[in-house]
């Protein structure tokens, strides 16, 4: 594997946001309880009022005041108050309207035979990316049986994020191709392409019970949040909650595996591989999708 050349990163106008999205959601998570108000947020990230309403809105799909409700520890601790209670119901409190109908990713998923993960991915050609989306940098990786990988940075963290993500596989042999991961990219990311006649096809590589926890995150509904020991009695093992929260942080799809939807026991949103702050960007970007009834 060859990392010498610098990553190549397709860019769109909707990952240009990010940046901006990132300095407002880092903002809230910090002074969520003084509840800033836009006049103060926008002095801090330099970006005239009426703009930043528009850009956020845009992007979230619900004001930043709205977002700030929504997405604050507060929050997250009254919707883990109920185990599984649905995000908007959580939310109705803060204002928010009910959506008018639900979408969420479409997939379908086979997992990797054991021997071939023990083997560590040796023989298997793993194509790669690096696309712009609403949150940072995504890096996608797939096979020629579909998505592998799904992984999050922002510029200049490319080549660790790849390392990190390459060495799951060691033995895999890796070639950038963006070109090859563009489709998912478009899919994963455009709610307009979230069909259920079109699913995104997966391809679990990881442990017998890695791809046990992983399928049954699968099986979290968009705007629904749930705790690693609910999980743990899911799949029949309710002493395992420690080895479920393992499993879920070595996710290899992150987003469309939604580990994300997974908090802590005491409604705390844990850690999260790809930063705490892009785990709420998530959370309140689907929150905005079903605020629009997406």
């Amino acid at each position: 594997m060859n990392m010498s050349v610098k990553p190549q990163v397709n860019i769109t106008p909707n990952g240009m946001d990010y940046e901006v999205i990132r300095k407002v959601i880092e903002l809230i998570s910090k002074e969520y309880q003084s509840q800033p108000s836009l006049e103060a947020i926008s002095h801090e990230v330099g970006l005239e009022q009426t703009k930043l309403q528009k850009l956020f809105t845009r992007w979230a799909g619900l004001s930043p005041k709205a977002f700030l409700q929504a997405v604050t520890i507060d929050h997250a601790k009254r919707l883990l108050a109920e185990e599984n209670l649905p995000l908007l119901e959580a939310s109705y409190e803060v204002g928010l309207s009910g959506p008018s109908r639900l979408h969420d990713l479409f997939v379908t998923h086979e997992a990797m035979s054991p021997g071939d993960f023990k083997s560590g991915g040796e023989a298997l050609e793993i194509k790669y990316g690096f696309h712009q989306c609403p949150f940072g940098i995504a890096l996608i990786m797939a096979t020629d049986r579909g998505m592998a990988g799904l992984a999050f940075c922002d510029p200049g963290e490319e080549v660790s994020a790849f390392e990190d993500m390459s060495n799951r596989w060691k033995r895999a042999r890796y070639v950038q191709d963006p070109n090859a991961t563009q489709s998912y990219a478009d899919q994963i990311f455009n709610p307009e392409k979230w069909q259920s006649d079109k699913p995104i096809q997966l391809v679990l590589i990881g442990t017998d019970f890695q791809v046990e926890v992983w399928q049954a995150l699968l099986d979290i509904p968009i705007g629904t949040a749930t705790t690693y020991s609910t999980i743990a009695d899911k799949i029949g093992r309710p002493k395992a909650s420690r080895a479920v929260g393992a499993a879920v942080g070595a996710n290899p799809i992150s987003f469309v595996v939604p580990c994300h939807r997974a908090l802590g026991k005491s409604g705390a949103l844990t850690g999260y591989h790809w930063g705490i702050t892009r785990k709420r960007a998530m959370l309140g970007w689907e929150c905005g999708m079903l605020e629009n009834g997406a």
